[in-house]
């Protein structure tokens, strides 16, 4: 089954410790919520960019990102 990854964008100087942040909020979520097989972390983009992701199955994304509501979403290459 293909995985996508949903995305929240977090810009300006203190984007990478947002990012961390709002990963430990998505790693909650997933543990509150009971789900498995969800891998969730962060990456610096740049010095001013980085990203915090939560990678489901494709046929689980729907409820996620209604209930998340990322910025974005991709096709996960893992």
């Amino acid at each position: 089954m293909r995985k996508l990854k949903l995305i929240w964008d977090f810009r300006g100087p203190a984007a990478h410790k947002t990012a961390e942040h709002h990963n430990i909020h998505l790693k909650e979520y997933v543990q509150i919520e009971k789900l498995e097989n969800i891998l969730t972390g962060c990456e610096v983009i740049n010095e001013f960019h980085a990203i915090a992701y939560l990678v489901v199955d494709e046929d689980k994304m729907k409820p996620l990102r209604d209930a998340l509501k990322p910025h974005r979403g991709q096709v996960y290459q893992g």
